[in-house]
């Protein structure tokens, strides 16, 4: 555990990640678990649903809205970023019991269409992140570089194009971020990541938030949109846009299936 909440700007440079960081309770982190599973049953005869839960989740799902919002999460973020935060966009990776669902190894960034490298990714449990469950895995230090990417589009990739790096990782080097429930970790957009499979007998449901400050722009693409979650924006960079009023109400639906095809048309626009 951090000794104290100064240790977050050393370790995250250093490092390119800190981690277990409080956020919320177990009990808490379970009852939004249950929230979310109502609203996946709620969108489970919509063809287009999964998209509820895998980008802009802030903007169809209340609950996360509020999560995003919640000085318990962005308290650590601001010592990095600074107190003007954006959330660009954020999404469940989950992976069901004994599932082959993976994700390569990989940096954020290389896709994004942003200008700089000030974004702050970060991962809350709603399940036990362990390393049975397919927990994420970083290289230490390794958000120090940039290296070329290779789209796969493979079969059980959670990544959008199937994304990995395009250079040899020594898997000894990677650490296992496992985290409890209603624990978060925090990760530099270039830090290499990966995660294995699920070969327990319950859901790893993780909530990744990404933030950016207000002050980074676009390369290209559409004009994205984002959520102004803390302090101000003073540059315009990107349409703002509230967070969800409910629980997938059809205005929401709406909203997110017009920021989602903006987002889409930056993040392919390569391929």
């Amino acid at each position: 555990m951090l000794d104290e909440p100064t240790d977050i700007a050393a370790r995250y440079d250093r490092d390119g990640y800190v981690f277990p960081i409080r956020v919320m309770s177990e009990a808490e982190a379970l009852g939004h678990r249950a929230t979310l599973e109502k609203a996946e049953a709620m969108a489970a005869d919509n063809p287009e649903g999964h998209q509820f839960f895998r980008e802009y989740s802030n903007m169809a799902l209340d609950f996360v809205d509020r999560i995003t919002r919640d000085p318990a999460v962005t308290d650590p973020v601001a010592k990095i970023l600074g107190e003007d935060v954006l959330v660009l966009t954020c999404g469940f990776f989950t992976k069901e019991p004994k599932s082959t669902a993976y994700v390569s190894w990989h940096q954020d960034l290389h896709y994004w269409g942003l200008e700089g490298d000030d974004e702050v990714t970060a991962w809350i449990a709603l399940s036990p992140a362990t390393r049975a469950s397919g927990c994420m895995r970083f290289v230490p230090g390794s958000h120090k570089e940039i290296v070329a990417h290779k789209d796969t589009f493979a079969d059980g990739n959670l990544l959008t194009r199937g994304q990995e790096i395009a250079v040899e990782v020594d898997e000894e080097d990677a650490i296992a971020v496992e985290l409890a429930p209603g624990e978060m970790s925090l990760h530099h957009g270039r830090l290499f990541h990966a995660s294995d499979p699920n070969g327990s007998d319950d859901r790893r449901i993780g909530l990744a938030i990404r933030y950016i400050p207000s002050s980074m722009s676009q390369i290209g693409g559409s004009k994205m949109s984002a959520t102004l979650v803390r302090g101000q924006d003073r540059y315009g960079n990107f349409d703002l846009v509230d967070g969800a009023a409910g629980l997938l109400t059809p205005a929401d639906i709406a909203k997110h299936a017009d920021v989602s095809e903006r987002r889409r048309k930056t993040i392919m626009r390569e391929t």
